[in-house]
């Protein structure tokens, strides 16, 4: 039996929508779940934008020691409301007097503001835009594998294979379903040896496994 809760997540089968399940999984949490229909438009229907007014996924409620229901959206801000309030042994984070909080926390940020965005940017002028721009496609495929060579500097020096210290950490899992886009999005992981290992030893996990299939199913690593 996981740990009960009374979180409600909002998501969907997209690179930030898989970051939360994940977390849960990893953690043992229970949760409801609530498959947000994208194509349908339904993250802009009104009782969606009561929970993130931004009209984004992912996003849970749950209810505070108040009583009152608790909304938190933003997939970043989601990671580190979970790890500081059902972590409490630290299974997947550290203590906030360790130097490793505040590492974890630069790593998350690093993702938020810079892998996500610039790879979603390839993404869409790549395999979605109705115009191929050749300027565009360059511009954020440059970044995208400037961003992994930091990712594979960084694992390359890792003793323990992990961005930050000797655990899985959300930085680890905001980054992972990102990078697990890579074929699709055109890049290849053959000059990044240290980042592939990484990606495919977190897939052996089960809270990985279980969690990239939530709300619907991961193909990522289909061939």
């Amino acid at each position: 039996m996981g740990i009960k809760t009374d979180i409600t997540l909002y998501t969907a089968s997209t690179p930030n929508g898989i970051k939360v399940p994940i977390l849960l999984e990893e953690l043992g949490i229970d949760y409801k779940l609530y498959h947000i229909q994208i194509r349908e438009n339904e993250q802009k229907q009104p009782w969606f934008l009561e929970i993130n007014p931004n009209g984004r996924i992912p996003a849970i409620t749950d209810i505070g020691a108040d009583g009152e229901r608790i909304r938190v959206f933003e997939s970043g801000a989601i990671l580190e409301y979970l790890v500081d309030r059902y972590d409490k042994d630290n299974k997947v984070s550290y203590p906030k007097e360790a130097r490793e909080y505040w590492e974890v926390k630069s790593w998350l940020m690093w993702q938020i503001g810079g892998l996500g965005p610039m790879q979603g940017q390839l993404e869409h002028f790549r395999n979605y835009a109705a115009t191929k721009i050749e300027y565009s496609i360059n511009r954020y495929d440059n970044e995208t594998r400037r961003l992994y060579r930091t990712m594979e500097a960084r694992l390359a020096t890792s003793p323990h294979g992990f961005l930050v210290g000797d655990r899985l950490t959300i930085a680890d899992i905001a980054c992972w379903g990102w990078v697990a886009n890579h074929d699709s999005d055109g890049v290849s992981l053959d000059e990044f040896p240290y980042l592939e290992q990484w990606l495919n030893r977190l897939l052996e996990r089960p809270g990985f496994e279980k969690g990239r299939h939530v709300p619907s199913r991961h193909t990522a690593f289909d061939k």
